[in-house]
């Protein structure tokens, strides 16, 4: 097997642990949300402990890289395959890590559930994990088209962000008492709107595997 022959299926079976790694990430969020809206502390708690999968895939991805790199000393579209990929590893494990902080919370709540709704969490968690779904298929494809509409998609989680943030004072206000419910919840809300950050960097990145430019800066 040739130098460059080797190379390709090295980078084909980084691609595919990627796309596991997403796969695990939204499945992550997915039941963190499923589990907030049912008050499912089995399911929170089963986000907990699968987490160590997504660590594991991140740590064989960062040195499947590494050895890209120093091995084969890629160029051009090669190197920025290998560094964006480096880049989106790190976003997706970040997405794992705000889930299980979802998860944890919940599994807090235990028996007794909130007593207060904040009613926009539910619908910016499904955008959220719409972005991430997006990301991941953006990933796969190439797909310039779909990275933009990720990254325009954002704003819509950060004001639903500022949203949640007046309702909750408005639960401080009018229910001082519920003090500590009411951060756990404004911390779930933070959670979601970094998940969909972290969703944003990885279209960023897919743009920059495509172009050699991110934030419309080229870089190689």
């Amino acid at each position: 097997m040739n130098v460059r022959t080797e190379f390709e299926k090295e980078l084909e079976q980084l691609h595919l642990r990627l796309i596991r790694m997403g796969g695990l990430a939204e499945e992550a969020i997915d039941r963190s949300i499923i589990a907030f809206e049912k008050q499912d502390i089995a399911l929170a708690q089963s986000v907990v402990e699968n987490d160590k999968q997504i660590d594991d895939l991140e740590r064989d991805i960062e040195t499947q890289c590494l050895r890209l790199l120093l091995r084969q000393q890629p160029v051009a579209k090669d190197l920025r395959a290998v560094s964006a990929a480096l880049k989106i590893v790190t976003d997706m494990e970040r997405i794992g890590d705000h889930a299980v902080g979802i998860a944890d919370i919940l599994v807090r709540f235990g028996e007794h559930p909130p007593t207060q709704s904040i009613e926009h969490i539910p619908l910016m968690a499904h955008i959220a994990s719409s972005m991430v779904k997006d990301s991941v298929n953006a990933f796969v494809h190439s797909d310039m088209k779909l990275s933009r509409e990720i990254i325009e998609r954002d704003d819509e989680v950060d004001q639903l962000f500022h949203t949640i943030q007046q309702e909750i004072v408005t639960i401080l206000v009018q229910n001082p008492s519920n003090a500590d419910e009411a951060i756990d919840l404004l911390m779930i809300a933070k959670y979601i709107e970094r998940i969909a950050d972290h969703a944003e960097n990885i279209a960023e990145w897919v743009i920059f595997f495509v172009t050699g430019s991110i934030k419309d800066q080229q870089i190689l």
